[in-house]
Formats: structure tokens, sequence, C-alpha cells
């Protein structure tokens, strides 16, 4: 489907081995502590469920299948995510792939650009293969390593080598710690898994965010250096200059781009916020030593590992990640204080009660305008 003359627009294989190649070793765990990893980590998955359904009074709709529980190493996560890419971005690369076969040498730039750009894309997964701890995958498709859920349902991915090393570096107790990373994720399944429109709907977002792709090599070229030179010495606009500048990958986007991604920061500020507010709310009655992980982790979230790793981070546009998890925890918190979970719920109802990226900022805005009520 993505390829010119036998040739890939990405080499999917070699994404996965320069991942691999690159990748920093785990922890030292021996093999009978790395079987006890995995099977705490499946247990306290399970038992998540019920306390997050509890605390968030959402229920999985009578169509929601067996979501997956798969306790993966690093290779395995990078493994899961080039699946996902695959799946998510074909629309894309068939456009490329339209795009370039009237080319000229079109099948030898289709397999060098592959190589080049799967040699890039490991280096990135390599990068974050190290730092994420877990990931409900909402686009999975099945393979015979990593099992999906029915009809194209999500898996849920937790990374033992990943919360093995964070529980290490915190010092914080080992089994409290793995509980509280899987209420997290366990709390981004219930989402999906009780709002059964959520799925499309963000696929839609996407796909009409990559339709607006510029394939043209010439113009691409041209918007990557102005990206360049504004990272390297310009000054970010006067709206930007608060937050730090853009990041390079929203300086390549077009304006209807930069629209899309308004929504979709606003959705996912909303889902992450919804997640911390989760964790930390089921938190005290399941998680003895949760204030002390809660204070610790947070520190860890925001300095990250050194300034290779905050210029990395920057560069990537991974703050904006973080800044979804402090502004959408705001929001939750201040609309459930204002209306009851049970209010608050009514966010799920349509993809018209979501909250836009301003009212992530003024919950006040989402109350009035979806309960009607107004300040004061």
């Amino acid at each position: 489907m993505t390829s010119i003359g036998g040739a890939e627009m990405v080499d999917w294989k070699l994404a996965v081995a320069t991942a691999a190649r690159l990748m920093r070793p785990g922890p030292e765990v021996t093999r009978d502590e790395a079987r006890e990893v995995v099977a705490e980590l499946r247990r306290h998955a399970r038992s998540s469920e019920a306390h997050v359904r509890e605390f968030t009074l959402m229920r999985p709709a009578a169509a929601a299948g067996e979501t997956p529980i798969l306790v993966v190493d690093r290779v395995g996560w990078v493994k899961a995510n080039v699946a996902g890419f695959r799946a998510v971005l074909g629309p894309l690369l068939e456009k490329m792939q339209s795009r370039r076969a009237g080319v000229p040498g079109g099948a030898v730039l289709g397999a060098v650009g592959g190589k080049v750009t799967g040699v890039e894309l490991g280096m990135l997964l390599s990068f974050l293969a190290s730092r994420v701890l877990g990931q409900y995958e909402t686009f999975a498709p099945a393979t015979r390593e990593l099992p999906g859920g029915a009809d194209g349902g999500g898996r849920l991915l937790l990374v033992a080598p990943n919360i093995v090393h964070v529980e290490r570096e915190l010092e914080v107790d080992p089994h409290h710690f793995r509980l509280w990373v899987c209420l997290h994720e366990e709390a981004h399944r219930t989402q999906f898994a009780a709002v059964p429109w959520l799925r499309d709907h963000l696929e839609g977002e996407i796909q009409t965010f990559l339709a607006e792709t510029e394939v043209d090599p010439a113009t691409l070229l041209e918007r990557f250096r102005e990206a360049l030179q504004s990272l390297a010495g310009g000054r970010p606009p006067e709206d930007e200059q608060e937050r730090g500048g853009r990041s390079i990958v929203e300086l390549v986007q077009t304006p209807v781009q930069r629209e899309v991604l308004g929504r979709l920061t606003a959705v996912m500020s909303l889902l992450e916020g919804h997640a911390d507010y989760v964790m930390d709310g089921v938190g005290p009655h399941v998680v003895p030593s949760v204030a002390e992980i809660r204070e610790k982790f947070q520190q860890r979230r925001a300095t990250g590992a050194g300034r290779l790793d905050a210029a990395l981070r920057k560069l990537l546009g991974l703050d904006a990640k973080l800044r979804q998890y402090r502004d959408g925890e705001r929001f939750v918190r201040a609309v459930v204080d204002e209306v009851g979970m049970a209010g608050f719920n009514r966010v799920w109802t349509s993809p018209n009660t979501l909250p836009t990226k301003a009212e992530i900022a003024k919950p006040s805005d989402w109350v009035a305008r979806v309960h009607g009520k107004t300040e004061g």
C-alpha cells in the first residue's frame, strides 16, 4: 500500500531495528524479579478497573470488548507504536506515493527516502522508549506479537523496564508506584470504553490534520528551513513569547493544521488531565504513599533528565504534552468542584460538549456553555 517499485515510503522494519540498536539498556533485574513485576502489573491493571469506575461513575459501553493488557519491554513498545503509526499514516503515505509516482526517478527516491525516514523515526522512538511508563493505544492494529481489542479496539501497554527504573530513581515503594501507574492507564482505557464515539472523533481529526499536509518536497523544505531559523535565533511571535516559542512540529504546520491541532490539544488535555485527576482521586484509598509518589514524580516530570533532555523535549514538542497534564487536570478539578462528577461527565456526551482550548484555560466558560451556569 505504501510502496513504490517495491520500496516503502517509510522503512518500518528499519525504524524498529534502529530504535533497538540505539536504545538505552534497561535496569538490571533477575529473571525471577522480572516475572514478579510482570505478574504484579497485570494484577494491578485488572484491580484498577473497579477503582476507576467507582470514582468516575463511568461504565464501559455494552459493545466494548475486552482490552488486552500487555506488559512489554522497550522494544515491544516500539513495535506497538510503529504498527499504530503505520495504520494512522496510511492515507498520507498513499497521497505521497501518488505524488512521487509521476516524478522521474521516483522509485529510487522512494527507496532512499524510506530508509532515511525509517532511521529518523527509529531515532525518535529510541529516545521516547525509555521514558514512557504506560500507554493506552487507541489505534492498535492487531499483530501476531501484539493482540488488539475486538473490532479494532485498543490495548493497554505497560512498559515494565521503565516502571522499574523510575520507581528506583524516585526511591518510592515499588508496589504502590506500580498500582499508581496502572490507575492512570486504566483511566484512559475507561474513557474510550465508556465513550464509543471518542475513538472515531479523534481519528477523524487526525485524518483531517494529515489531509492538510503539504506533500510537495520543495514547500516542505522551505517551511523546515524557516522553522530551523526561528528556533536558532529568530524571535517568536508576541503571542508565543510567554510560552517560550513554538516547537519545530508547530512551525511546519499550515494554518488549517493549527486549527485542528488546537482542537486536538484541548481533547488530549482533557484526557490526560482527567487521568491524572482520577489517579490522584483514587490514590489515597488504595495507594498509601500516593502523596510522596506524586510530589517526586511531578518534580521528575518538570525537570527531565538534564539540559539535553530538555532541549529535545522542546524541539519535539513534548513540553506541550507536559502542559496538557497540568492544564487538563486543573480544568477537570475546577469543573468537578463546580458541578460534581456527574456534571463533569456531560463532557463525554458528544463532540460538541468537549471543551475548547480556550475553555481548558477557563473552565467556567465550559460550565456556562454546557450547564448554563455563570460565575457569581
